[in-house]
């Protein structure tokens, strides 16, 4: 079966998704070579560094194996890393949960009584985290842990423009929970991209000196991700119990039919 041609937008990830497709439905079996980039880049109409770069992709996911001379060939039908990512979601959700209700109140208080060094700290850790973005304002590939560091030191500091000391202190305990959620976000291509701005709104927000709405620039800024992680994980529930219930299916009906057989006639 040939393979179906690649769009023009984000194409290293569209051609990941295409492959990977292609081996969850057995185009090749496990150990099986699969075609050379030139064969690759003609069947998706893309350049031969596209398909290096997704094969690339696939090879890190344990999907591929690249022997040197050799080819590349199937290791597994299925994605081991999708499985990880979904443990992974789980974990996220929890500290997403958590943060939202720290960093709100941390926001709101901030509002309150933080002062202008307050601003200039979240402001410094954002001007830090713009280094490790790419061309189209996202975290840059290969920058993630870097990138994480400086959004913790953002976060850290709006929580202490509220100089609650027992409030920063719990804050500071947490955040290293919230940095592994965070990189492992940047790494799960199902996960919104929170923008430059939406940062520096929150900022904003706390410079009024209002608290409702600094407190809901907070909630605004973990709101996209939450709800991602909540269909996420929805959506894996559901599917579950849909296959049980048609292996379930399937067993009764084998069941009847093997019934069927032994009543017949001879």
């Amino acid at each position: 079966m040939a393979l179906r041609a690649a769009g023009r937008q984000s194409l290293v990830d569209t051609v990941v998704g295409e492959l990977r497709a292609q081996l969850t439905a057995g185009e090749w079996a496990v150990g099986e070579r699969i075609p050379t980039e030139h064969a690759l880049a003609e069947q998706l109409q893309v350049g031969r560094n596209t398909v290096r770069e997704a094969v690339r992709v696939l090879v890190h996911s344990g999907m591929l194996r690249s022997r040197q001379g050799e080819g590349t060939f199937v290791v597994a039908t299925a994605d081991p890393g999708e499985i990880v990512r979904g443990v992974q979601r789980a974990d996220v959700r929890d500290v997403l949960e958590l943060r939202i209700a720290l960093e709100a109140e941390g926001a709101r208080l901030a509002a309150l009584r933080h002062q202008p060094s307050d601003l200039e700290r979240m402001r410094a850790a954002l001007a830090a985290q713009a280094a490790f973005r790419d061309s189209r304002g996202q975290p840059a590939d290969g920058q993630y842990e870097l990138y994480a560091e400086h959004d913790i030191e953002f976060h850290v500091a709006v929580v202490d423009a509220a100089h609650n000391a027992a409030l920063s202190a719990t804050y500071a305990w947490f955040s290293s929970s919230v940095r592994d959620a965070l990189v492992a976000s940047l790494h799960d291509r199902h996960m919104p991209r929170i923008h430059e701005t939406d940062h520096h709104d929150l900022v904003d927000a706390i410079a009024t000196g209002d608290p409702e709405v600094a407190e809901r620039a907070a909630r605004e800024l973990l709101a996209k991700p939450k709800q991602a992680v909540d269909t996420l994980l929805g959506a894996e529930s559901v599917s579950a119990p849909e296959r049980a219930s048609a292996s379930g299916r399937a067993s009764a009906s084998e069941r009847v039919s093997a019934s069927e057989r032994a009543s017949a006639p001879e």
